[in-house]
């Protein structure tokens, strides 16, 4: 049967109309965004461990001195300390002026935060403290947390703060204690005690008060500061304000440094399990993992030593942003992690040879900027 012209004509518009639709669902996807080339300039230098870092809101840069010194770096590129810090910061072994950190809110109530190992009987405590400023003095110094039992070791204090998008301050606090050797027969099971404060991540209001959400925990029959627990020695800390979600890195022993996605009332195992081993040799646990254990979201073989933790949210590294940077103390560079849902995919070395890496911070003009040790440094990092 011959189809009539009108057929035809009504054949050919649908085919031309369906070609049209299937090039508007099929167009040519984006580039990929270039991978950043890092340029780095030093801004402050011969200083002694900077440990912690955070902005003001007018820019400038508050940093701290592990040997008990905060300093400001203000947008003229002058350096001027700031005094009237407590008198009872203990400064041997891994203590002294831990964090710093600048309230959310601080245009309107004026709050810095810092953490400190405390002289306490013989040991010490860590300490959270906030004040505010005047000028380039301290006043109105509260400390509104201290761990109830002393560390005698003076060694694995975490410890970063960080606030999250309520408003709610954590805290990464090291296992403490006596020792640090791991297993289900460790003298030392601060990290898995839940009525101790050591060896967790603690979530409080900004005045140090436990928050109504905060989770009960096995023994407990309240809820606490606590929020999880079984931690070595957490020495980095991001909340990652696009995807509402909190990031850890702690040092484990020969091996079993990991990065973990925190989780309200979870388990990360320390000292029953690791994949790392003692440092006389022998593993931690037959097992990396057990009931009731997080896993990590990565884990390092051999131990890296990670310090600092940013998330890069700046269009200034477009490739990079979304992934964590974690700082190596042992081997002098920052690792850049690509994330899959909760789990790292993908692991980069960058900025390698800039020296031991302390911390990283994102800063509010989009720029990275990393503390160094050998001497003391900050070094902005700019992709120019």
């Amino acid at each position: 049967m011959t189809s009539s012209p009108y057929t035809r004509l009504l054949s050919c518009m649908l085919a031309i109309f369906m070609f049209i639709a299937c090039k508007s669902n099929n167009q040519v996807p984006e580039s990929p965004a270039p991978e950043p080339t890092p340029k780095t300039t030093v801004l402050v230098t011969n200083h002694e461990i900077i440990w912690g870092m955070d902005f003001l809101p007018n820019g400038d840069l508050l940093f701290t001195e592990k040997r008990g010194k905060i300093f400001r770096y203000t947008s003229a590129g002058k350096t001027e300390e700031i005094s009237g810090l407590p008198n009872n910061i203990l400064t041997n072994g891994q203590g002294g002026l831990l964090d710093i950190k600048v309230h959310p809110a601080y245009s309107s109530n004026g709050w810095i935060y810092i953490s400190y190992a405390a002289q306490a009987n013989g040991g010490a405590t860590l300490n959270l403290s906030r004040f505010k400023l005047t000028g380039n003095s301290i006043n109105n110094l509260q400390t509104i947390f201290t761990t109830r039992s002393l560390n005698s070791w003076f060694g694995h204090y975490g410890s970063r703060i960080v606030f999250d998008n309520k408003g709610f301050l954590y805290l990464s606090v090291g296992e403490g204690g006596t020792t640090s050797y791991g297993g289900a027969n460790s003298p030392n099971k601060n990290a898995q005690d839940t009525h101790s404060d050591w060896g967790k991540i603690h979530r409080m209001t900004d005045d140090g008060k436990i928050p109504a959400d905060n989770p009960v925990l096995p023994g407990q029959t309240t809820a606490s500061t606590i929020y999880s627990y079984g931690h070595r020695n957490p020495q980095g800390l991001a909340f990652d304000p696009v995807s509402n979600r909190l990031w850890e890195n702690e040092h484990g022993p020969m091996g079993g440094d990991e990065i973990n996605l925190i989780g309200k009332a979870h388990n990360y195992g320390w000292p029953l399990v690791c994949y790392g081993k003692n440092y006389d040799g022998v593993a931690v646990s037959a097992s990396p993992t057990g009931p009731g254990i997080t896993d990590p979201a990565h884990y390092w073989d051999p131990s890296i030593a990670p310090c600092g933790l940013a998330v890069v949210n700046s269009n200034r590294f477009k490739a990079w942003k979304g992934n964590l940077l974690t700082g190596s103390l042992k081997f002098n560079y920052v690792q850049r992690s690509i994330l899959q849902g909760d789990k790292v995919v993908k692991n980069e070395k960058i900025l390698e040879n800039i020296g031991r890496v302390r911390n990283i911070k994102e800063g509010p003009d989009g720029y990275l900027y990393v503390s160094v040790e050998g001497p003391g440094r900050i070094i902005r990092v700019s992709n120019e």
